[in-house]
């Protein structure tokens, strides 16, 4: 997906405050943070959302980065959210599969809007 903001960040063509990275994800903080940690993990490989046909081992390595996202940001002992947005309804406005992490204060029932 040459088109893809993220994954132009992915490759690196456009640049990114990379807090985290591994072969699978790239973990980077997000422009419009909606917390004092705000970081979007994303996977190398385009997926459009949940609904693509994601494989399990993708699944996993978001997941598996976030412990380690958290630490290398500093909410892992305090906690942090993890959100997946899927779809237009549910806020998602760049088509990239990505989970945003958040963090670095005590989170309200009204932080669920994210894109």
């Amino acid at each position: 997906m040459t088109e893809c903001v993220f994954c132009m960040i992915a490759n690196g063509t456009i640049p990114a405050t990379i807090v985290w990275e591994d072969e699978h994800v790239v973990a980077f903080r997000d422009l419009h943070p909606q917390a004092p940690v705000h970081v979007l993990i994303i996977p190398r490989r385009h997926y459009s959302g949940m609904e693509d046909e994601v494989p399990a081992e993708a699944h996993a390595a978001l997941c598996a980065a976030a412990p380690a996202v958290a630490r290398a940001t500093g909410v892992a002992e305090s906690g942090y959210r993890l959100i997946v947005n899927t779809g237009p309804d549910a806020g998602q406005t760049v088509a990239h599969l990505h989970v945003h992490l958040l963090g670095g204060a005590p989170m309200s029932e009204g932080m669920v809007t994210l894109a």
